[in-house]
């Protein structure tokens, strides 16, 4: 028998699951390749300029793609959750909606100028655009992140006639919730653009391909980024357990399934609750331990990789090239995982403490949840086999081939060099 809040979880999970690998690449990629043009505009080196090129043309594949799969997302928010917007939608809906003019109104803006910018442009002007792509896009990363801050921590509110309002935007803002969580995600993006630059120059150094010298650089650029957010995300992820213990217990004790820990958390419940099973699915501790554990493998990975570059040694010895190449889709496969235990985690609470899921559940029939819910999911489906299908396709053909901007002279110093 068909459950429409057992659907409308499912659709939920599955739609932010998919959204989420597309966000956290970009993340990763916008501020790499900012970097790449800030170095090319500095030095006027060619090279960098070939590498701004080509993984901005992935950067943009996966960005436009991404922003359809956020629109498909938001759709369910009023099919499937009219009882979340109607009792606290005047606080989660305002940074939904700050990040909805930030992503597509600003960030939006500002990239289609870098695209057709390409030499038409001042450098500085050109240069200052992917900046403000990357600022706009963690400002839009950190208001989607405030809003299910407040689901999992409420503050800054008043509940007047049953419903929640806005009273203090600072407190929303100063969530316990949202800070360290705010860098675990920049950290998990750098983790995984990281390893995307890794992964794609690995099989480009073992194929031998054309543009060595684009991917020997780029490969050195994402084994110091990668162990770098790996790093960062074992520091933020620990803060991050300090804080839930706090605001959740339950959660946490089901995370480590420790029996003492369980109890103080059912009896810290019964305080606060009254009766009642507010415990989370404890199969959250599976995902959990998978994403510590790959943290852990992808950071001592990325590391000794590193070791080996400053030696010289990877190139002669090729498997390290192996190995991050089969390792680079592992940070998505990270990312799920953690956004699964950071949202079964609050069950049965759809906002911590004020309002059940069963209670933001829409009264509707369950076989129009399971239709919207196939039909999402083919849509999104579909948008991720084409985003990384158009992803490797430019990817095997190199930075001579990317159709971003046009041609880039050569400066005049690396022409006389020739001679």
């Amino acid at each position: 028998m068909m459950d429409t809040l057992l659907l409308a979880r499912l659709q939920f999970a599955t739609t932010t699951s998919f959204h989420f690998l597309f966000v956290t690449l970009s993340l990763g990629l916008v501020v790499l390749v900012a970097a790449m043009q800030t170095v090319y505009t500095i030095t006027g080196k060619s090279v960098y300029a070939r590498m701004t090129k080509f993984w901005g043309t992935l950067y943009v594949i996966n960005y436009a793609l991404g922003i359809v799969t956020g629109l498909v997302m938001e759709f369910q928010f009023g099919m499937n959750w009219s009882g979340l917007t109607q009792a606290a939608g005047n606080v989660f809906g305002a940074p939904l909606a700050l990040e909805t003019l930030v992503a597509f109104f600003v960030e939006a803006t500002f990239l289609g100028m870098w695209i057709f910018g390409w030499n038409r442009l001042p450098k500085w002007v050109h240069l200052a655009l992917i900046w403000l792509v990357a600022v706009a896009a963690y400002v839009s990363a950190l208001w989607i992140l405030a809003a299910n801050a407040f689901l999992q921590h409420p503050v800054g509110y008043a509940a007047r006639d049953g419903v929640v309002v806005l009273t203090d935007l600072k407190a929303l803002l100063a969530n316990i919730s949202l800070t360290d969580a705010f860098l675990h995600v920049a950290s998990a993006a750098a983790l995984a653009g990281g390893m995307f630059l890794a992964g794609i120059s690995s099989w480009h150094l073992i194929k031998r391909t054309s543009e060595t010298e684009v991917f020997r650089r780029s490969l050195r650029w994402g084994v110091v980024a990668a162990p770098a957010g790996g790093y960062s995300i074992i520091h933020f992820g620990f803060l991050q357990e300090v804080a839930i213990e706090q605001y959740q217990p339950m959660k946490l004790a089901v995370m480590y399934q420790d029996p003492h820990r369980l109890e103080l958390a059912r009896q810290a419940m019964l305080q606060r609750f009254g009766q009642g099973d507010f415990a989370p699915p404890s199969w959250i501790a599976v995902p959990y331990q998978v994403m510590m554990n790959g943290a852990f493998v992808l950071t001592l990975t990325t590391s000794v990789c590193l070791l080996l570059l400053f030696r010289n040694w990877i190139a002669r010895l090729r498997v390290p090239l192996y190995v991050l190449l089969a390792m680079a889709p592992l940070p998505l496969v990270l990312v799920v995982m953690g956004w699964i235990v950071r949202e079964v985690g609050r069950q049965p609470w759809a906002v911590y403490g004020l309002l059940t899921t069963e209670q933001a559940a829409s009264p509707i029939p369950p076989v129009l949840v399971l239709a919207s819910y196939i039909g999402f999911t083919l849509v999104l489906g579909a948008l991720v086999v084409l985003d990384y299908w158009l992803i490797v396709k430019f990817a095997r053909r190199g930075p001579r081939h990317t159709p971003l901007g046009t041609t880039v002279a050569e400066p005049a110093r690396d022409r006389l060099m020739a001679f």
